[in-house]
């Protein structure tokens, strides 16, 4: 006979509220925003531990990532910014007429955004099986079909986050979560 293990209903409410704490502590540690980049990095890792071994790390094996994480996060938040910048300025500059392209540039600039959106969110979880930055980036770079999936992830999570703002800090380890299993199905 072979043991089979079987999940109940505590299980599940266990798992929810450890997500829902790895979200909330996320959301505190990246407050600062300078520590942004470590923060999620540290909640990524978390929860592909959790998800891959079945346990949460110490309270030290996460002061130590997160203090390994801090000067690549740093660099790796002013990039996502930098570059939410310039897009939110050309969507600015197409919109108002100052730039030429009108509509069809602001149609490829949107989907220009979805793709960043979606690569940041995959190279996320990519950076929780101990990666760095840039080689994570450049695992998520080369999956097209899972980019699409987590901007629609990470799309989803903005309108329940809009819709309750309250909940934002809670859907943080839940998006975590939604990442990493989508993340699996990169080798």
């Amino acid at each position: 006979m072979t043991a089979t293990t079987t999940t109940d209903w505590r299980d599940t409410l266990r798992d929810a509220t450890d997500l829902a704490l790895v979200g909330i502590l996320v959301t505190v540690a990246a407050v600062p925003v300078v520590t942004t980049g470590a923060a999620v990095a540290v909640g990524a890792e978390a929860v592909h531990l959790r998800f891959t071994d079945g346990r949460w790390p110490g309270p030290r094996d996460l002061l130590r990532t997160f203090g390994r994480r801090l000067l690549p996060g740093l660099l790796a938040t002013l990039t996502v910014l930098a570059a939410a910048l310039l897009v939110a300025l050309n969507i600015y500059w197409l919109r108002g007429g100052l730039v030429p392209g009108g509509e069809v540039l602001l149609g490829v600039t949107a989907v220009a955004a979805v793709a960043l959106i979606g690569l940041v969110a995959l190279t996320i979880p990519v950076l929780g099986r101990g990666h760095t930055y840039r080689r994570a980036l450049r695992t998520a770079v080369t999956r097209p079909a899972l980019i699409v999936t987590c901007a629609g992830v990470i799309g989803i999570a903005f309108l329940l986050g809009s819709i309750l703002p309250i909940t934002a800090p809670l859907l943080v380890g839940y998006v975590l979560f939604a990442l990493h299993a989508i993340a699996r199905r990169v080798p």
